[in-house]
């Protein structure tokens, strides 16, 4: 049976194939300049294993056509499509916690997305060795493709609500005890000042700040001088901020703006700047294991909190300080507000 013009085609390919049926539709004609003649151009539907299911392919795409392109894309596709464009303004810390999250999501690469459904991603969770902050950063990644996809109208609906890990809420194998240093820790780190280790952690202690924000420290937003350094890039937009250097680490800082040319404060031997693994397992972990402690890099920022709670610092500076009121962004400081946060933080 012949098929109306411009309905499209189903023809068997050549060779020993699983679908050898061939589905194309004619989208127009172009003419090639080379040889001045008229060539079609042609959308491949699909494949199918026999003609008449190449048929019923052909009639459902003309009674309700599709984005061809969304009907073939991976999970891997769309996500790379996805950031080349959301990378473009994202935070450092944020491009970092998606490819993270993509990582953890690996047995969907190669799965056409619009055929995932809700169980599929379920299954993922319900299956993954992964904590539960991970599985949260899952679900944000995953959630925000949807929305990509959803507004260039690749799929219809978005399964990424429907996702549910309330029940692994404890799960965290490899928790640590996030309290935060006692009085007798911090008096055994600075026992061990000498230890470049123990210096970032006390460093770290009496700034509040996340530990990326440290090792993403440039030298060119230190500021010796005037005791406080800039943090330009954060987790949040109310972590752009001004941060002191209290009295008791300035010391520490100084050494290392005059160490080597390197154009991190805290760097490596090489004068390379850290990454985050790097630090966290090859020094920092080391150095509770040798000084008996149980800790992770954030609680050095719980600790600043709580020490300042403590010296009665107003909740004012003290958000100041760690960066997490809202009504702080696009705040512009003057050399008042600066002054009020040194000598606050030399208060602890």
């Amino acid at each position: 049976m012949r098929l109306p013009n411009g309905y499209g085609s189903v023809y068997k390919l050549s060779g020993k194939r699983r679908k050898p049926f061939i589905v194309k539709k004619t989208l127009g004609y172009h003419v090639d300049y080379d040889s001045g003649k008229s060539v079609r151009d042609d959308m491949i539907i699909g494949y199918a294993e026999t003609k008449a299911e190449g048929l019923q392919m052909l009639a459902n795409y003309n009674n309700n056509p599709y984005d061809v392109k969304a009907s073939n894309m991976t999970f891997k596709d769309l996500y790379e499509e996805w950031s080349e464009r959301a990378y473009k303004t994202a935070s450092e810390a944020t491009i970092s916690a998606d490819k993270a999250a993509f990582n953890a999501c690996e047995p969907l690469h190669n799965k056409t997305f619009i055929n995932l459904k809700a169980k599929d991603f379920q299954y993922l969770f319900d299956t993954t060795d992964k904590n539960h902050p991970t599985m949260r950063k899952m679900k944000i990644l995953i959630s925000k493709m949807y929305k990509y996809a959803m507004k260039y109208d690749y799929v219809s609906k978005d399964y990424s609500e429907f996702i549910d890990i309330s029940e692994y809420k404890d799960k965290n194998p490899n928790q640590y005890n996030r309290q935060k240093f006692t009085d007798e820790e911090v008096k055994t780190l600075w026992e061990h000042q000498d230890n470049s280790i123990c210096q970032t952690v006390l460093m770290l202690i009496y700034s509040g700040v996340r530990v990326n924000e440290l090792l993403n420290l440039k030298k060119e937003n230190v500021h010796l001088e005037e005791r406080y350094f800039d943090v330009v890039a954060s987790k949040t937009k109310s972590g752009i901020r001004k941060v002191p250097i209290a009295e008791k680490v300035f010391q520490f800082y100084k050494s290392r703006f005059e160490d080597t040319d390197s154009e991190y404060l805290i760097h490596r031997s090489n004068g390379e700047q850290y990454k985050y693994d790097n630090y966290y397992k090859k020094h920092f972990l080391p150095l509770m294991e040798q000084l008996g402690m149980n800790h992770t890099p954030h609680c050095c920022r719980y600790t600043c909190s709580s020490m300042m709670h403590k010296a009665e610092i107003r909740e004012t500076i003290r958000k100041k300080i760690l960066g997490h009121s809202q009504d702080l962004i696009n705040k512009t400081y003057t050399q008042l507000d600066i002054d009020e946060i040194v000598s606050a933080i030399n208060l602890i």
